[in-house]
């Protein structure tokens, strides 16, 4: 796949972002908004991980890195696209970037429903750690806004 572009996006993107993980990701989050996605970008313009063919965005992946624990989330590629190598790119991308800001260990939220998407985790070398359970709260009304 040559014409395989992968480069982290900018604020002229996001619009573009949102819409596609409307048709490609699974599920969708309390911060896959407009100003979610800004403050990414703003506060970690290296962050969000974008995969071009031909011009067209084909995929995403979030590598995000708080100094101390390598975070994965939104890895997505189009339905069309898929088993094309445009996810392994991804994450190797992604999985570059930890390495270079000093990441030891990259983690990932999968869906359980997901099982695609497990299948894909999986085969990139990831394993699910059943020990742990993921905790949440919102710090403002049910949809995020205050």
């Amino acid at each position: 796949m040559t014409d395989l572009r992968i480069r982290a996006a900018g604020p002229d993107d996001l619009d573009t972002v949102l819409a596609f993980w409307k048709q490609a990701a699974e599920g969708t989050s309390i911060s896959d908004d407009r100003d979610g996605v800004e403050r990414l970008v703003s506060r970690d313009p290296e962050a969000l991980i974008l995969a071009e063919l031909d011009g067209e965005l084909v995929g995403t992946v979030i590598a995000g890195f708080d100094g101390w624990r390598c975070h994965l989330y939104r890895l997505a590629v189009h339905p069309e696209r898929r088993r094309r190598g445009i996810g392994a790119a991804l994450l190797t991308a992604a999985e570059e970037r930890f390495v270079r800001l000093g990441g030891r260990r990259g983690d990932a939220m999968v869906l359980v429903r997901n099982e695609t998407a497990q299948h894909a985790w999986r085969a990139a070398g990831y394993a699910p750690e059943e020990k742990w359970r993921r905790w949440v709260k919102p710090f403002t009304g049910q949809d995020g806004r205050s």
